[in-house]
């Protein structure tokens, strides 16, 4: 973008004019955030197991997935690489499908592509079979996505741009255009605003043909244009009422916020005996935020515009970022309560809307993929309101630059839309258009899902759920009601990462490939709590996940892969030097009872006396084998069970008897 450029203080919703003392003010810290109670019986970080063993050289693919996940959660891709670096060094058939992508995705950060490509490629190597395999081999890029509607426009600029900013294109019925420039006819005075040495922006008004040129630019109704800014008008269909932006200044006061900040404000004028009204801010503004580039919907039921008023999703933004909001205006004028346009917004910026007459919302954004800039992006609205996914509108219309304030005559094809490319000018100059070919059809997904707690099944409300692509962008971002569900629509054929987030709980991660039909794909996630915790009476094997505690037939030696899942109740004891603990093991049914408990009675000694070896002290320990008698489920002598069943029966248990 051009430094000190005007248009991109329009575009940017804080917007400090000459009588603001200075341009650069901190923002106000966020209110803080209550620190999460920490249970009483919380006594170890699940991560801290995992680093503790990792530091005692156990290797395994759950400890380095792990770990390696718990700086990939957090975007801490350099510490993410390293664990997962160590991860696949073990044998590859073991690694769940996801950690390829993982990896994949941590070595494109470092800029190893090549090596991300084979760690994809690397499915064929290790045998997997996985419906997700053709997408991770032709894993279409960001760029590939938009190309696909490359060249559907011829594009030119229009002949009355001047040498000053010109941009926001509206209709005036069929053969007039309404613009806003920075150009400047006074005659005897020419007015500047100090901050940069350029002319205020006032609304002109152009003849438009049958081709959609321009000509004869000359100011619009000097009761619409102030001693300020003005710009983005769009007019209801019998060009009676009018909106606009402009800024928060009336009947000569300039009205600033609690940071002395002038923001954006919609005006709203109506034409009555052929004069347009005193401008009056519409209610849904506010000086505490910014409200502008406002559009009519084709009807005139809805106007939609940008604002980062209190629900924006990157209002917490460095530059408190816009998002495509609309208000209902009824019968009687008044207006609804706005709402936010969820499914396009992202945590950047979307602004300058436009709604064709069948029903297309046009935007420009910086938080979807796009070439540079921002974007034009296109999406249908539905007959109940709602969004179908945005869709880039591809180059030429969108460059490596700004791209913005498009719209369009569908009658003839012809439109508008704004820019400052290179090659363009010295500043934002309007584009003519012409439409070859409508945009080449895309299907959608519909992806729903519920988050739950791990431990307890219970739905988590107000956790965050993210879908990122393969390049690490996050596309699309909800948050969970009180009953856990999340619903969002994504393109066909594309792989995302659906990603659930919650306070003092780990992330969970499917890996989803959309089919090439519309569908509908449920993703049900569930949260692991990061803090372990316990009381008296509970068992460390269930608090901690451990896997089952193997021993080999008729023995009571500990194996190594045992060994692994004592070191977590290790880290428990190490940490807690005043617990005690009960070891009991079990066997399942089959076998003589006595031997069954004497067996029994040799492996709850054996794990005990494996803790004590590594430091544990003997009186914080004891242990007991159960045989059979306390079998889970009705595997008893005689009953015929499957070996799943038996398997449930043939546990270890670490009771906690003293904190």
């Amino acid at each position: 973008m051009k430094k000190h450029n005007l248009k991109n203080l329009l575009r940017v919703p804080v917007i400090l004019f000459f009588l603001v003392v200075t341009f650069a003010q901190a923002q106000k810290a966020d209110s803080p955030r209550a620190e999460r109670k920490v249970e009483k019986y919380a006594f170890i970080e699940a991560r801290d197991i995992y680093q503790r063993m990792a530091d005692r050289g156990f290797k395994s693919v759950e400890i380095f997935s792990n770990l390696g996940d718990s700086y990939y959660f957090n975007n801490d891709y350099s510490n993410a690489l390293k664990w997962y670096n160590q991860l696949f060094k073990l044998d590859q058939k073991s690694i769940p499908t996801v950690y390829f992508f993982r990896y994949a995705q941590a070595l494109k950060s470092d800029k190893q592509y090549d090596k991300a490509n084979q760690i994809l490629s690397g499915f064929n190597v290790v045998g997997l079979k996985d419906s997700r395999l053709s997408a991770a081999r032709n894993m279409p890029n960001f760029l590939t996505i938009i190309d696909f509607q490359k060249g559907r426009f011829e594009v030119e600029k229009v002949s009355v741009n001047s040498d000053e900013q010109d941009f926001g294109t509206a209709y005036y019925g069929p053969d007039k255009v309404v613009f806003a420039s920075a150009r400047d006819t006074g005659v005897f005075y020419k007015r500047t605003h100090s901050w940069n040495e350029r002319y205020f922006l006032d609304l002109y008004i152009a003849d438009r043909d049958a081709e959609g040129k321009l000509s004869n630019p000359e100011k619009f109704d000097k009761r619409i244009n102030s001693i300020l800014h003005e710009s983005t008008p769009t007019f209801t269909a019998d060009l009676n009422t009018m909106y606009f932006t402009r800024n928060n200044y009336q009947k000569g006061d300039l009205e600033r916020d609690d940071e002395n900040v002038n923001r954006l404000q919609i005006f709203k004028s109506v034409k009555k005996d052929g004069k347009w009204s005193r401008p009056e801010r519409t209610p849904f503004s506010d000086e505490d935020y910014t409200t502008s580039h406002p559009a009519l919907t084709p009807d005139g039921k809805y106007l939609y515009f940008s604002s980062n008023m209190l629900g924006t999703m990157g209002m917490e933004s460095k530059f408190k970022e816009t998002d495509i909001w609309r208000v209902a205006i009824n019968e009687d004028g008044s207006y609804g309560e706005p709402e936010n346009m969820s499914p396009i917004n992202t945590e950047g910026r979307e602004s300058y809307p436009y709604i064709s007459r069948s029903g297309n919302l046009y935007f420009a954004s910086n938080g979807l993929q796009g070439l540079g800039g921002l974007d034009i992006f296109v999406s249908t609205i539905n007959d109940d309101g709602s969004l179908s996914n945005p869709v880039n509108i591809g180059e030429p219309a969108n460059s490596t630059d700004d791209d913005f304030a498009f719209i369009i005559d569908e009658g003839n094809d012809t439109g508008y839309f704004s820019s400052n490319r290179i090659g363009g000018g010295n500043d934002d100059e309007i584009y003519r258009f012409i439409q070859l070919e409508d945009l080449r059809e895309t299907c959608e997904q519909f992806v729903t899902g519920t988050i739950t707690d791990k431990q307890t099944g219970v739905p988590l409300e107000n956790a965050v759920i993210n879908v990122i692509d393969v390049n690490n962008n996050i596309v699309a971002s909800r948050r969970t009601r009180d009953n856990g569900k999340f619903a969002f629509k994504l393109a066909c054929d594309k792989t995302y990462f659906v990603r659930g987030e919650k306070r003092a709980y780990n992330t969970a991660e499917e890996l989803v490939n959309t089919p090439t039909v519309t569908s509908n794909i449920d993703v049900p996630l569930a949260l692991q709590p990061t803090t372990i915790t316990g009381k008296v009476g509970d068992d460390l094997a269930k608090l901690l996940n451990l896997n089952p505690i193997y021993f080999d037939f008729d023995r009571s030696f500990i194996r190594e892969d045992a060994e692994l899942e004592l070191q977590k109740v290790l880290a428990v004891l190490e940490d807690n030097p005043t617990m005690k603990i009960d070891i009991r093991s079990h066997t399942d049914s089959r076998g003589n009872d006595d031997y069954n408990e004497k067996l029994s009675s040799r492996r709850a000694m054996s794990t005990m006396n494996y803790l004590i070896s590594k430091g544990v002290d003997a009186s914080r320990l004891t242990s007991k084998g159960y045989g059979e008698y306390q079998l889970i489920n009705e595997c008893s002598n005689g009953v015929k069970c499957s070996e799943e069943q038996h398997q449930l029966n043939r546990r270890s248990e670490f009771i906690i008897v003293e904190r």
